[in-house]
């Protein structure tokens, strides 16, 4: 599993990739600022939710710092999601390196 910063996966997208922005944060975290084309499913709806998932694109997992998406990346990991990607320092690191315009929590 790798770990991907918030300016390397802006500048994947900005070249075209597309990798799946898998948001592992609670629903009242996502409501405070939402990161921009993530798709939202809490950490502990994942092993229920797996079908949402796709396995035909890289997955970005991402949180508020980064500790519950690294534990999602690697459960995804161990079930044969490949590759697999945590967003280091979470959606508090995006606001500071991508968007200063983010709200902070």
């Amino acid at each position: 599993m790798r770990e991907i910063s918030p300016r390397d996966y802006a500048a994947l997208s900005a070249a075209g990739a597309s990798p799946f922005l898998l948001d592992v944060r609670e629903g009242w975290e996502v409501a405070i600022v939402a990161a921009p084309g993530a798709t939202h499913i809490p950490m502990g709806e994942i092993p229920g939710r797996l079908a949402e998932i796709p396995t035909d694109r890289e997955i970005v997992v991402l949180c508020k710092v980064g500790g519950r998406s690294l534990q999602v990346a690697l459960f995804l990991e161990a079930r044969g999601y490949h590759p697999v990607a945590n967003l280091t320092g979470g959606i508090l690191a995006w606001a500071a390196q991508v968007d200063p315009a983010l709200a902070t929590y």
